[in-house]
C-alpha cells in the first residue's frame, strides 16, 4: 500500500468521502455525517489528509485530522480531531485503518497537538474496536453530534 498526503477536495478524497457517507446513511438511516468540513481544515500544519492506494493505484482507505481548540462545542486547546477514517469493504481487515491512524497521530504530535479526539457512533462496532485497541478511551462528548444518543466520543493523549 502506498499512503499519500492529499487535499480533502482531491477527486479521490471526494470519491471515498461519498462512499463513507453512503455507508453512514445505511448504518444510521439518515443522510450521513453533516459535520461541516472544508479542504482548508486539513492543510498542514493545522491538519493532514491521507489516502492509501492499492497496487493498481486505486484509492482504498482514507483518514485525516484537523486542529481544534477550546470552543463551545466541547473541544480543548491542543486537540486534533480525527475525521473521515474509512476503508473500502474489499480492503478491510488488512490493517490499513491502523496504519493511517498511526500516521495521523504521529503527524498531529509533530504539529504540537496534545490530544487526538474522535467521534464515532453506536452502529460502527469495527471503528470502536480499532480505537479502543489503539489506546483511545471514552471522553466527554464534543462536536456536531455531541447531543445525539448514538454519538460516542473518544480521546488519546499524544
Amino acid at each position: 500500500m502506498n499512503i499519500r498526503r492529499v487535499r480533502f477536495d482531491h477527486p479521490d478524497a471526494v470519491k471515498l468521502n461519498d462512499q463513507v457517507q453512503a455507508e453512514y446513511a445505511v448504518r444510521y438511516g439518515d443522510e450521513g455525517d453533516l459535520t461541516p468540513l472544508d479542504a482548508t481544515m486539513f492543510v498542514p500544519p493545522r491538519g493532514l489528509y491521507l489516502i492509501a492506494y492499492d497496487d493498481r493505484d486505486s484509492p482504498v482507505a482514507t483518514g485525516g485530522w484537523r486542529t481544534q481548540d477550546e470552543n463551545d462545542e466541547g473541544y480543548r486547546n491542543g486537540d486534533a480531531e480525527l475525521k473521515r477514517m474509512y476503508v473500502t469493504e474489499e480492503f478491510r481487515g488488512r490493517g490499513l485503518a491502523r496504519r493511517i491512524l498511526a500516521a495521523l497521530e504521529e503527524d498531529a504530535r509533530a504539529a504540537g497537538r496534545t490530544r487526538m479526539v474522535l467521534e464515532t457512533g453506536t452502529q460502527q462496532p469495527e471503528a470502536i474496536g480499532l480505537y479502543t485497541s489503539s489506546g483511545y478511551e471514552p471522553c466527554a462528548k464534543f462536536g456536531y453530534y455531541r447531543d445525539y444518543e448514538s454519538s460516542l466520543c473518544y480521546a488519546k493523549a499524544l
